[in-house]
């Protein structure tokens, strides 16, 4: 497992090892020993994850951004290709509005880990995507979360589509009362 400081704070880009003969592929996506160790050496702690999910979507949906106060979030793509954006929501930060643009596909093999007061969204670029992340935190609905819609003029996001599909909270941009 390689791992990478990227622009913002505490957000690490990881690259997981992949085996492959006649037979196929053999991937270890987590390994808490070692995922313990790189914390411990990058951030200073650890984390535990309690959750792990699932999103499958087609060609130009766009997820988010969504993020809480208080979640890490340690993601990949099982299949397919996406686009992902990352923003420091932190407002007491020096990188608050500042994002970093990241592809993540099955084959680059990249993995994230976002962390509390971060959003993020993404946009599938393949016909399908798998996106598989876990999280400290379990969900507790998204009247809990942020919002922020993809297109915010605020934070003046490049995303490479010019028309996505929405699901009504991120076209609102805040959660759905």
């Amino acid at each position: 497992m390689q791992v990478e400081r990227t622009t913002l704070p505490n957000v690490l880009l990881f690259t997981h090892e992949c085996f492959e003969d006649h037979r196929g592929t053999y991937e270890e996506l987590y390994n808490k020993i070692k995922f313990d160790e790189i914390c411990n050496q990058y951030l200073g702690h650890t984390i535990e994850f309690l959750e792990t999910n699932i999103a499958v979507s087609s060609r130009h949906v766009l997820r988010g951004l969504h993020g809480d106060n208080r979640t890490w979030k340690y993601v990949t793509c099982l299949k397919g290709k996406y686009f992902i954006n990352v923003l420091c929501y932190d407002e007491e930060s020096i990188c608050y509005g500042q994002y970093e643009s990241f592809v993540l596909s099955e084959q680059n093999k990249k993995q994230l880990l976002i962390p509390p007061k971060y959003g993020h969204g993404y946009v599938v670029m393949s016909e399908e995507a798998i996106f598989y992340y876990q999280q400290s935190c379990v969900y507790r609905g998204m009247k809990e979360q942020f919002t922020i819609r993809y297109n915010d003029s605020r934070f003046n996001m490049w995303w490479p589509i010019q028309t996505p599909i929405l699901s009504k909270r991120d076209e609102i941009g805040h959660p759905i009362e």
